[in-house]
């Protein structure tokens, strides 16, 4: 039997090692699978925790109000030891760029235990930008010992910086995977969207939380969002707000009182597929929704000055327009406005994968510790 701890701290970590977690599972006679939150967006994680039915082995529980990365980092690595020296697995499993990963990856290296890294080999090549995700990636590649690459360009990020070739693995992404496992459920569900919108309206869906965007971008993405209403009554704008406060404080500051502007709660994630389903096109930050919303047919607008997700760009289902106001409105308009640049954009093909990338890692892990 292998046992695989897998150690995840945040929303888009759950979504992305869910699918690998339930293949584990399922493979009960191979594998022995234990699973280790960190707390680090306890809240976002819980209701996908619950929708996916995986019940943690260990909570760290390390969330406190206003924290800092470095009390982040404390927290997760004077606690970890311990669920590490008890589970004594054979590999741990991290995910993408997070703080959590980053830690959690150190820790079992200290301890000489094998890891696997999902999602390996993104890069900007920008160490500020995304911060301070662009550098744990790095950090992670290079005590990692499987890479478990998403794209042939993840690949050769890797390769550029001496990873061994023979531990990269190009297995497509695990988002793709657990977006196909929700879409069956959104056919039923009746999205807790807390709004009720006009059919007849274009919605665009809007997320903008990353750390890197505090202040001035993200004031100038409200402004855009603000300026597009005003030129396009046949237009609605939903707007799922993370809950940190610097974040919620400058939205409201901006977008409150506009007309056809809704900021609303997070989602749980089945609402928030719906959603996607549901709109025009998609203005967003994220890295995850980059990869999701190729796999919908849904145009995206990049709110980023870098992205390490050039695949959706270069097959033209993705733009990347940064956090200019009159670029952001620009790009925007020439999608509601011009149907043939819109239809380009929908049917570009997804670059991330085929919804097999879990069964691929867990094969590979497989034959890896055997």
């Amino acid at each position: 039997m292998i046992k695989v701890l897998t150690i995840f701290g945040t929303r888009p970590e759950a979504i992305k090692l869910a699918p690998i977690i339930k293949e584990l599972e399922k493979q009960s006679d191979k594998f022995v699978s234990r699973v280790c939150i960190t707390g680090q967006h306890r809240e976002m994680v819980d209701p996908f925790l619950k929708l996916f039915n995986i019940k943690p082995d260990w909570n760290l529980n390390i969330m406190k109000p206003n924290q800092t990365l470095l009390d982040i980092t404390l927290s997760i690595l004077s606690n970890i030891n311990i669920v590490l020296e008890q589970e004594k697995p054979d590999i741990v499993l991290v995910q993408g760029d997070t703080t959590t990963a980053f830690v959690a990856a150190l820790a079992a290296f200290y301890l000489k235990i094998k890891i696997g890294h999902v999602e390996a080999g993104l890069r900007t090549k920008n160490k500020y930008n995304p911060f301070p995700e662009e550098i744990n990636r790095r950090l992670i590649s290079h005590i990692a010992d499987l890479h478990f690459a998403p794209t042939e360009r993840a690949k050769a990020n890797l390769l550029a910086e001496g990873i061994n070739e023979n531990a990269i693995f190009v297995v497509g992404n695990t988002v793709v995977d657990s977006l196909f496992m929700i879409l069956k459920l959104t056919e039923t569900h009746n999205p807790s969207v807390y709004i009720r919108l006009d059919p007849k309206k274009k919605l665009i869906l809007v997320t903008a939380h990353r750390r890197e965007s505090f202040g001035e971008d993200l004031r100038n993405i409200c402004l855009a969002l603000r300026r597009i209403v005003a030129l396009k009554k046949d237009v609605e704008i939903v707007y799922p707000a993370h809950l940190n406060p610097k974040v919620q404080e400058q939205i409201k500051d901006i977008l409150v009182g506009s007309e056809r502007i809704y900021i609303i709660p997070p989602l749980d994630y089945i609402s928030f597929i719906h959603l996607m389903k549901r709109a025009y096109l998609i203005l967003t930050d994220s890295g995850g929704i980059q990869e999701e919303a190729p796999s919908l047919g849904k145009p995206v607008l990049v709110l980023r000055k870098a992205t390490e997700r050039p695949e959706a760009i270069e097959v033209g289902a993705a733009k990347l327009v940064g956090v200019d106001v009159e670029n952001i409105v620009n790009q925007t308009l020439l999608l509601l406005e011009d149907k043939e640049e819109y239809e380009r954009m929908v049917n570009a093909p997804n670059p991330f994968g085929d919804g097999h990338a879990a069964e691929r890692i867990v094969r590979i892990i497989s034959s890896f510790i055997t």
